[in-house]
């Protein structure tokens, strides 16, 4: 368990610094851009590369990469053979995408946003930024294939820290534009091809300086790394054959959310849209990011390991624990963030109203915390198994529930409520997702001590109530909507000036959530208390 939280904690320490980075580097963005017509041009443009990406390898990295890697350590070399073949191979074929995607920008905006309120004129901003945006795939999946590996051999520091490399390169290139240039720029003909070249190269070049820090690390992962064409007989047909299943479900994902992106298209311009589901995700992947992959990871290892050596009963006592353990941190975290909604929106909008809006969209998202933190473990579960067909299921089920969703909300709710409508349907579809998975892994190995983390659920539930009840009660006495926290200010202080309100609304939420947990006690609380001391001192 030490060997856990130390892991743990270096893991959340880079990925807090990361994403709070990140969050600066999200409100500059929106200061440049505004938060409508350019903005929504531009989410949609830096947004092709990740789903990219996502389609020919994360799904693959995560779900068969990591096991395999971590069986390739018994061969007689040490896994070096098969990650050599294995990166050669997918160089090539991240190559190839990226230069066949570049070509195909224009075809590209048009599946994601052809209902843009813009017409022609933001349909061809989104282009000219994709231009530049998509050659980030190349380096997301090589970035991508340095970290598993390195995850793979229980080596988290640089996976997680070099993404601030790439915050820190951004934050500098958004400020030296505002100092250049008048910002917001909202207008569509004030993006000059220079203009658009700057951010351009400020997003991609931010991707490859991550890539190249991850880089410099590389020994630390005790393999030698060198081209190898010979892709074959070391078990790479394997892969092939358990990253089918993943390829085709992430397929899948990507093609409900071409419907759901081009669905809020017709909102864009009008009220939330394409950037402000952005940005809300933003907000509610943090603490995902922080708590539910820097303490899932290391045990996604560990479970992998039990499942090598058929140690079956470790390793469901590996679920029931991390299950819990990430329990007691989500539900507060969903607690703070739904009561701060509003604030924590005003980061990314220009004015009260606009958070307003905003802010329903953050909720819809934020209802989602509490199964997909349950559903990172279950799901990888079958994939330490090596089943990838069975997530395929029960996923092409959640798409197929977003799909059904995103167009009823295009259908029978007003364009303000769009955004909202989808991300709601998005939560509603994970909620059943992660109820069949957990069905389909107890049919697959029995019991998942589910008595004992449900009722822990319970007990962390009760208290988060509590927590946000006095955190609403808190937020209305610094004034609700109409606070200082919700300027009108159009300036980047007038954004910033909702942070010590999140930070006042959050703490007081934060002390009551443990009292409460104290007065139940729960045993829970003391791993909480002990890796949360782990994480402040990395």
């Amino acid at each position: 368990m030490a060997s856990l939280g130390r892991s743990s904690a270096m893991i959340a320490a880079g990925t807090m610094a990361s994403r709070v980075l990140g969050l600066v580097r999200t409100v500059l963005l929106v200061q440049v851009l505004g938060e409508f017509f350019v903005g929504d041009a531009f989410a949609v443009a830096n947004g092709l590369p990740s789903t990219i990406f996502n389609i020919i390898s994360a799904g693959v990295l995560t779900a068969v990469f990591v096991p395999q890697i971590v069986k390739s350590r018994q061969h007689e070399d040490g896994g070096n053979a098969f990650v050599s073949k294995l990166f050669t191979l997918s160089t090539v074929v991240l190559t190839v995408v990226t230069i066949v995607a570049t070509i195909a920008a224009p075809l590209l905006v048009l599946i994601y946003a052809n209902k843009f309120n813009g017409g022609a004129a933001q349909i061809a901003l989104a282009t000219a930024f994709a231009y530049w945006c998509i050659p980030q795939v190349l380096f997301y999946g090589l970035f991508a294939l340095v970290g598993e590996t390195f995850n793979a051999r229980k080596v988290y520091g640089p996976y997680t820290w070099a993404p601030v490399v790439n915050n820190v390169f951004s934050i500098a290139g958004l400020a030296l534009f505002m100092a250049m240039f008048e910002t917001p720029m909202t207008e569509m003909a004030d993006w000059t091809p220079d203009r658009i070249a700057f951010i351009g190269i400020v997003t991609t070049g931010g991707i490859i300086a991550q890539f190249l820090v991850l880089l410099l690390f590389w020994r630390r992962s005790g393999l030698t790394l060198r081209p190898d064409f010979r892709w074959r007989g070391v078990g790479l047909s394997e892969v092939a054959r358990l990253g089918g299943w993943t390829f085709a479900m992430v397929i899948v994902a990507q093609i409900a959310g071409a419907i759901q992106s081009n669905l809020v298209a017709d909102a864009s311009g009008v009220s939330p849209a394409q950037l402000s589901m952005n940005n809300a995700f933003l907000v509610y992947i943090l603490p995902y990011s922080i708590i539910v992959l820097s303490i899932g990871t290391p045990y996604f290892t560990r479970i992998s390991e039990h499942a090598a050596a058929g140690r079956k009963s470790e390793l469901v006592d590996d679920i029931d624990s991390s299950i819990r353990t990430l329990g007691i941190f989500i539900v507060l975290a969903t607690a703070a963030l739904a009561v701060a909604a509003v604030p924590a929106s005003r980061l990314f909008t220009s004015n009260a109203d606009s958070a307003l809006q905003v802010a329903p969209v953050l909720w819809a998202y934020l209802a989602n915390l509490i199964p997909v933190a349950i559903l990172f473990i279950v799901q990888r579960t079958f994939y330490v198994y090596g089943d990838t067909r069975t997530p395929f299921y029960f996923t092409v089920l959640q798409q197929s529930i977003v799909i059904i969703t995103a167009y009823a909300a295009y259908w029978f709710l007003p364009k303000e409520f769009l955004a909202v409508g989808i991300a709601g349907g998005q939560t509603f579809a994970t909620i059943v997702q992660t109820v069949v998975a957990i069905l389909l892994l107890r049919r697959r190995i029995g019991s998942l001590h589910s008595r004992s983390w449900l009722t822990a659920y319970a007990r962390f539930i009760v208290a988060g109530i509590a927590a946000a009840a006095v955190g609403w009660v808190t937020y209305e006495l610094l004034g609700g909507s109409h606070s200082w926290m919700v300027s009108n200010d159009p300036s980047l202080v007038g954004k910033l000036t909702a942070l010590p309100g999140l930070a006042i609304i959050g703490a007081v939420a934060a002390v009551v959530y443990v009292l409460v947990l104290l007065l139940l006690r729960a045993p829970e609380l003391r791993v909480a208390i002990d890796t949360g001391k782990r994480m402040l001192r990395r």
